[in-house]
């Protein structure tokens, strides 16, 4: 009897002892997985980006290359006990403060909702090139990719333009979208602000200038081009429609320069004039085929809410103050036009 006493408590220590080293094998696997921080804090806050279609180790593999996982072994232990796979691994940037446990990362990560929006700006961009440079700031499209869908015909007439107005369904602006945003997903979003922008009292006073809505933004093109004085912008716009109206030429030098690609040009002179280009505006009545850069919507507006009056001529003020003299006869112009070309000669400015 006492034999079978003693195996019995030889059992129950053996019982306990595995017990007791079970419970401190998963008490500390708990507590490595789910209570001890293993995200390293490297001084501030680091990103991830995790393009479509990555998987669970992918990720683990970009959280190692950051030097950002202490226990990479519980880490992966936790990320499949929590089902992190397939559809639960969301793509996007997300932040990744130091001091988070296994847990609060894959809570982080599995639901999403630490994914940031990337801040998108662009401005008075003058061609795709610069465009495509500009949109691939802060997305995963690359800027090549973003070119080829802006040079790629069928992709752009769906939209309804050509490669020469393309850019003007690019309204300036700040916008805000998932990094891992596909370039057609990009343009889509792009055409929907088109479309918000032109609104229907925009629309009407296009229509009733006679211009079509990228006609428009032409337009506002060479309107910034000559001025930075919001005082002037609604009048050069006039003097603009006049010509139109009256079918005279344009003769924008601003057209002259983005025909010519020299933007070091200061000073347009008759040898510049000579160019054959469609974007001369000195050889070639009405608009140019497209803008000559992106506008800000404040001209934009300035060309539909232009100023009439019977101005044809303009030109920049001799002070250099970026205000305009307005005439209504070519010898009047021919006054204040000298009177810029002898300030131009002043400061040595011939080209």
């Amino acid at each position: 009897m006492s034999k079978i006493r003693k195996r019995i408590k030889q059992g129950l220590l053996i019982f306990l002892l595995l017990t007791v080293g079970f419970g401190a094998y998963f008490g500390q696997k708990y507590y490595q997985s789910f209570v001890a921080i293993n995200i390293n804090d490297q001084g501030g806050d680091q990103y991830l980006y995790l393009s479509k279609g990555v998987d669970q180790q992918e990720v683990l593999n970009l959280l190692d290359e950051k030097g950002l996982v202490k226990n990479r072994s519980c880490l992966n232990w936790l990320a499949n006990k929590k089902n992190y796979k397939g559809s639960n691994v969301i793509p996007g940037k997300y932040k990744i403060k130091g001091g988070l446990t296994n847990n609060q990362l894959i809570n982080h990560l599995r639901l999403g909702n630490g994914r940031l929006e990337v801040r998108m700006r662009f401005g008075q961009l003058r061609n795709i090139e610069q465009l495509s440079a500009a949109l691939s700031k802060g997305i995963e499209p690359d800027s090549a990719s973003i070119h080829h869908w802006l040079s790629n015909t069928d992709s752009i007439s769906h939209y309804g333009f050509n490669q020469n107005t393309i850019i003007s369904m690019f309204i300036p602006n700040t916008y805000f979208l998932n990094w891992e945003v596909s370039v057609s997903g990009l343009m889509r979003r792009m055409a929907n602000e088109y479309k918000t922008f032109w609104t229907e009292n925009r629309q009407k006073k296009a229509k009733a200038a006679g211009l079509s809505q990228s006609q428009v933004i032409t337009l506002a093109s060479i309107v910034y081009w000559e001025t930075k004085a919001p005082v002037d912008m609604p009048q050069i716009a006039g003097v603009y429609m006049n010509r139109l109206r009256l079918g005279m030429p344009l003769q924008a030098d601003p057209t002259l320069i983005f025909a010519l690609d020299d933007y070091s040009i200061k000073r347009v002179l008759n040898v510049h004039k000579q160019i054959d280009s469609p974007y001369n505006t000195y050889k070639n009545k009405g608009l140019p085929p497209g803008p000559i850069l992106i506008p800000p919507i404040a001209y934009v507006d300035a060309v539909l809410n232009y100023t009439k009056h019977d101005y044809l001529y303009f030109v920049a003020k001799e002070d250099f103050s970026g205000e305009s003299y307005f005439a209504e006869t070519y010898a009047q112009h021919l006054v204040y036009a000298r009177r810029f070309q002898r300030a131009l000669n002043k400061r040595g400015i011939y080209r």
